[in-house]
């Protein structure tokens, strides 16, 4: 019985074009990273299941992929508690190591076990595919890569300063313009749940807040009533939410309302120290709007938030985002080791990418020249010149076995090869070739020794 040709739900196969358009962002953003002396990592695949739980919150939780174990560690599954319905204690004896859910927690078991060898503040970049099990759907995969980019190890508010400019030094590079750069500050939040007597409940309104694209301002205030918030205050969060116009004077007015809330007056200070820095400056490609609303599910982030908006002109949602944690290392032993992180949406910002058609027109090394091949004698003289060729950085190839002309041409036709040599019985005879122009169907003939000197 044939096995169905088909790649698993939420993956997918890349084409030699799609490839090309891909590593061209991926050089491009390399670039931008080092050029803020940032250096590359790589950590493993998968991680110890305890390394990648109970960090993300019960919805990131629920996501990260578990690997079944084999041998006869499989015989340490916990049969009872699959009775009980304890599902948490039956997936730990079945499983001990889970796929990455993203690159930060890898990241911050990677400072942790390394503390020694590391130079802090730490700048790290980091490219690799992360595994998620989301439901598939335009622009969101169950395998995708993450591009991150982090500095631990220092609380300056340069560090956020940095990392908006870096944002904005990357999507120019990739000609991306429209972006718009939200910004919020965790602790902002912090200080309105405890002007409304309600910081037990932090979690509950960040994680509904995160949701505020999908439900909009009403769903969100239905589902923190239903999370037993009061209705006085229901009526203040809707008035905050309903905030517009300037950053300055949205700045303004909260930092009225939160005059007795000194985390939420704090985060006012930071967000406005960082907004500050550019005011005369000007962002290439992005645009920094200050965005009350932005909370960020991940548990994890304790300061300033971010989340990057593709341009209007393409309906994808968001192309990256980051923030300050504080406390992350904290996990695997590590104390008072602050950071903060940005990460770009690589599968959406190829998407954007595609859609704006801002791509380079010819990104695919396309073979420049064939030889053909009309025998054993002819290949092997064809073969010597080819390698010459090849030493020039000039990309060609041999069609690899004797054939009629018209199926050598229609070959070289179909891969859009614009210049074919012909070296045939009668060529070498002659010490010579035939060059035949593609695009114009020229040809003409020149003697072997001067076939290299055509090409310089």
């Amino acid at each position: 019985m044939s096995i169905k040709p088909s790649t698993p739900k939420g993956t997918r196969d890349f084409t030699s074009e799609e490839l090309s358009k891909r590593n061209y962002i991926k050089n491009i953003l390399q670039k931008s990273f080092e050029s803020f002396a940032f250096s590359p990592i790589e950590t493993p695949s998968f991680e110890r299941l305890e390394t990648l739980t109970g960090v993300y919150g019960e919805e990131g939780d629920r996501l990260v992929f578990k690997i079944l174990n084999s041998g006869e560690k499989i015989k340490k599954a916990d049969l009872e508690a699959f009775s009980d319905g304890d599902n948490h204690k039956f997936t730990r004896s079945i499983s001990e190591k889970a796929l990455r859910y993203d690159l930060t927690v890898p990241f911050a078991r990677f400072v942790a076990q390394h503390q020694n060898e590391l130079i802090f503040p730490y700048r790290r970049y980091q490219i690799q595919p992360v595994w998620r099990a989301d439901r598939p759907q335009h622009g969101r995969y169950q395998e995708f890569y993450q591009c991150d980019a982090d500095i631990v190890g220092e609380r300056s508010l340069w560090q956020e300063v940095e990392m908006i400019s870096l944002y904005d030094r990357a999507f120019s590079a990739l000609k991306i313009k429209g972006v718009v750069l939200k910004v919020n500050h965790r602790k902002i939040l912090a200080g309105i749940m405890g002007l409304l007597n309600e910081g037990s409940k932090l979690i509950d309104f960040i994680t509904t807040l995160d949701k505020i694209d999908k439900i909009g301002h009403q769903g969100v205030l239905k589902e923190l009533a239903k999370n037993n918030f009061s209705d006085e205050s229901l009526k203040i969060i809707e008035k905050i939410l309903n905030l517009h116009g300037e950053k300055k004077n949205q700045i303004s007015i909260l930092k009225d309302l939160l005059s007795s809330q000194e985390q939420g007056l704090k985060g006012l200070s930071e967000l406005k120290f960082v907004l500050d820095q550019f005011k005369d400056k000007q962002l290439e490609s992005v645009k920094l709007e200050f965005d009350l609303s932005l909370a960020r599910g991940l548990h994890y982030y304790t300061g300033m938030i971010i989340e990057v908006k593709a341009p209007d002109a393409v309906k994808i949602g968001s192309i990256g985002g980051g923030g300050r944690y504080d406390d992350l290392t904290s996990n695997f032993g590590l104390k008072n080791m602050s950071g903060i992180g940005i990460s770009f949406g690589f599968e959406r910002i190829y998407l954007v990418m595609n859609e704006l058609g801002i791509f380079p027109e010819t990104l695919i090394s396309q073979t420049k020249v064939l030889f053909t091949n009309f025998g054993e004698m002819a290949a092997k003289v064809a073969y010597s010149y080819l390698t010459q060729l090849r030493n020039k950085n000039i990309t060609c190839e041999l069609y690899p076995s004797e054939a009629r002309l018209k199926k050598q041409l229609n070959y070289a036709n179909s891969k859009g090869i614009q210049k074919v040599i012909l070296i045939g019985s009668e060529e070498l005879k002659k010490n010579s070739f035939i060059l035949k122009n593609m695009t114009n169907g020229e040809q003409t003939s020149h003697g072997l020794p001067d076939l290299i000197n055509l090409f310089n």
